[in-house]
Formats: C-alpha cells, structure tokens, sequence
C-alpha cells in the first residue's frame, strides 16, 4: 500500500505542476472554453499513460542504442513547442467568436508527448524509480500508467478550469493578447532547459 500512495504523490505532483500540457490547456479554456477544449484534455491524458506503458516495455532503451535519436527528438520538440508558443502569442487576434476556431485536438494532443521533454523526464523518472527487475516488473508498469491515467485528468482538467474562469475577464482583445502572450512566454521559458542542454552539447 506504500507504493501505490508514493506512486499516487508523485503523479499528482508531475501532474499537478506547470508544464507545457498544462500551459497549453489553460491557454486553451481561456481562448475557447470547456468544450472545445475537451479533445486536447484527453489527448494529453492518454497520449502520456501510452507513452509510460511503451516507456516501461522497453522503448526508452532505444535512446541508450541510439543517442542521436534522443538529440533528435529533443531538437525537434523544442522547435515545436516554440511554434506552439507562437501560436498562442497570435490566438488573441485569431478568436473572435469564429465557432470553428479549435485547440490542438485529441491526436495532436496525445502525440504532443513524444515533443514534451517534461513528459520524457516524469516517464523514466517513474519507471526508473517505481520499478524493479523483475516478476512484478509489468504489473508495477501497468499500476503506474494507470494511476497517472487516473490522477491526469483532474490534474490537468484544474488547468483547463482555471484557464476558463479566467475567460469572463478577458472580455477585449487588449487582455485577452496579454494573457496569451504571457501563456506564450511561459511555455517558451519552459523549454529554456533543453534548449542549454542542446546548445551545450558537444
């Protein structure tokens, strides 16, 4: 019963705490409420409980074969996850009450984790720490994926409601830009990190 609460406090607190899912979904009820907003909640809550259920079996010991494979990924969610914030920067003049403006959809939003370096860290950090060589190896991979599963969605779904209270205050343009640009702002310093560790690679 002690590992299923430490493995429950540790996906509250990957899930809980700002990142760019998080950043992304805020940013989304803000712009275009609950129900459009939906998709993207589920994509990314399935999409990381996918990526630690392929973690665990084995797919993350690619990076340990291939190392240029890791570099590559890095470079390449990073130059996506600062279009992303360029995308959120513009959205302020983008919606204005068009009922087919959408968020990133389910698909997006679940493949969105394969980028996500916060999401590469939590997932081996989990696997790495919650599991052991072993007969119980799968059953420990699995009650982990399925307790982030779980605790995701009220993790990031807090996000999602925040982001859409704080909609009936960004009623003009002007403060609707300046919550987007912020939402901008932070999601592109989330990846300041990666970007070092990339410029620093030899």
């Amino acid at each position: 019963m002690d590992y299923l609460y430490a493995v429950v406090l540790f996906a509250i607190s990957a899930s809980v705490t700002p990142g760019p899912n998080n950043i992304m979904v805020m940013s989304a009820g803000a712009n275009f409420g609950i129900r459009k907003s939906l998709p993207l909640l589920m994509g990314i809550c399935v999409g990381f409980t996918l990526m630690l259920l392929l973690v665990g079996l084995g797919f993350g010991q690619l990076f340990t074969l291939f190392p240029g494979l890791h570099f590559a990924i890095k470079c390449i969610g990073t130059l996506y996850l600062l279009y992303l914030a360029w995308l959120i920067a513009r959205s302020a003049d983008e919606v204005t009450g068009d009922a087919s403006a959408r968020p990133l959809g389910f698909l997006k939003g679940a493949l969105f984790q394969w980028v996500n370096a916060k999401a590469w860290v939590v997932a081996t950090g989990a696997i790495a720490a919650f599991t052991s060589a072993g007969a119980d190896f799968h059953q420990q991979n699995l009650t982990i994926a399925l307790t982030f599963f779980i605790v995701s969605f009220p993790c990031v779904g807090l996000w999602l409601l925040c982001g859409t209270l704080l909609k009936r205050w960004l009623t003009n343009a002007l403060a609707r830009r300046r919550f987007n640009h912020a939402m901008a702002a932070l999601l592109a310093l989330s990846v300041v990190p990666v970007i070092q560790e990339i410029l620093s690679r030899p």
